[in-house]
């Protein structure tokens, strides 16, 4: 601030919100996602650089946001693939013992199978989603019945719906509509799949598919255990599994691939 005779002029000074902006602009191009400049204020109130201050730590918690999710991701991807692979490898080292009985030999074979299964469906997930989130899937629409589609899917389930001795209640009225049918099969054999795994033997599975007015109304239900009100936020996020008893039936991604189509 200086004053010649009847006149104030303010200066502001350019320097030291340069070289702040510079230090914090090195620090975020070296993964430091925590850093942040102090606004510089000139005596008039806000002004240009605070405008630029302002974008840059929005930035810069933003990409903070994502190195967080990433690293929850890579987290969460490798505890899911650890728990099948310790199978497969403890059930192979067990299974090069020569006096193991046929019957065990079976039952560890059949844990390796199911292991195997487990992976091969992760890693289907996984890369399906990452296709669906960076748009690399792109909708293709034909015209298809949805009755007979969500009837192929339940037969689809028919060993392990008569295993359990689920009832199937289903009524379907015959709606043909366009659509991609691959990502919306996505959509009924996860849901499905859910219904089959976490209802009880001897449960009941409903599959409704009503036109409502101008939509048209797909529910699935079921009398299995359900999901507590508190989860209903996050039961669409990847890997989430609301009931940690049951965490071997899925791996946290089906309810994910669900939303990711529905927004498509």
């Amino acid at each position: 601030l200086w004053t010649m005779p009847g006149v104030v002029r303010r200066k502001v000074t350019v320097r030291r919100p340069f070289k702040h902006s510079l230090k914090a602009t090195r620090g975020l191009t070296h993964g430091d996602f925590t850093t942040r400049i102090e606004p510089v204020h000139s005596l008039e109130g806000m002004n240009e650089f605070d405008v630029i201050i302002e974008d840059f730590n929005k930035m810069a918690r933003e990409l903070s946001s994502i190195e967080t999710l990433r690293g929850d991701f890579i987290a969460s991807v490798s505890h899911e693939l650890k728990t099948p692979l310790a199978v497969i490898q403890n059930y192979a080292g067990m299974l090069q013992s020569e006096s193991l009985p046929e019957e065990q030999r079976l039952a560890y074979a059949g844990a390796i199978s199911e292991a195997a299964r487990r992976l091969y469906e992760l890693i289907t997930n996984i890369l399906r989603l990452n296709k669906l989130e960076n748009q690399e899937i792109f909708p293709e629409s034909t015209c298809f019945d949805l009755g007979e589609q969500l009837r192929n899917c339940i037969l689809g389930f028919e060993d392990l719906w008569e295993k359990k001795e689920l009832e199937i209640d289903t009524d379907l009225d015959d709606i043909s509509i366009r659509a991609d049918a691959e990502l919306l099969s996505l959509v009924w054999n996860n849901l499905i799949s859910n219904a089959v795994k976490f209802t009880e033997p001897g449960g009941k599975i409903s599959v409704r598919l009503k036109r409502r007015d101008s939509d048209i109304i797909v529910a699935v239900s079921d009398t299995g255990c359900g999901i507590p009100p508190d989860a209903g936020n996050q039961i669409f996020d990847k890997f989430y599994q609301g009931d940690a008893s049951r965490a071997t039936q899925g791996n946290g991604l089906g309810l994910a691939l669900v939303k990711r189509v529905v927004d498509i």
